[in-house]
């Protein structure tokens, strides 16, 4: 397959457009099959009236594939930005926590609850690491 300059595919924003204008497209057509389809309802053609039922349904499931590739366009489009620093992420990075810090363990006083025969009834401390 060539590719030819000027393709509605050579960029992510010339594909969204494309998808915007077919998205456009597949909603007037499902509005004039609806009315077909309201028109033929009292006709004695089942089969034409069947005929224009699938085709609404099947651009309502493009319809809806469209709208998630139109998504999907725009995630791309947003992690495109990041990776080339078109636009600064809106949350800061966490700061590393040192090592020495997180391998820490802290005594946890535990609230007494019934103890176990055998054992006495104040709290128990355990260990935990932070």
């Amino acid at each position: 397959m060539n590719h030819q300059p000027g393709s509605p595919f050579d960029s992510i924003e010339s594909a969204y457009d494309f998808l915007d204008l077919l998205s456009e497209v597949v909603v007037e057509t499902k509005k004039t099959i609806n009315e077909d389809v309201q028109g033929e309802s009292s006709s004695k053609a089942p089969r034409r009236l069947d005929a224009l039922r699938l085709a609404f349904y099947n651009l309502e499931k493009l319809e809806l594939h469209l709208n998630r590739s139109v998504r999907i366009l725009n995630d791309l489009r947003s992690l495109r930005r990041l990776l080339f620093e078109e636009r600064k992420p809106s949350v800061p990075a966490a700061k590393p926590v040192p090592e020495a810090q997180t391998q820490k363990a802290v005594r946890v006083l535990v609230p007494s609850l019934p103890a176990p025969a055998g054992q006495p009834e104040a709290g128990r401390s355990t260990a935990v690491a932070a």
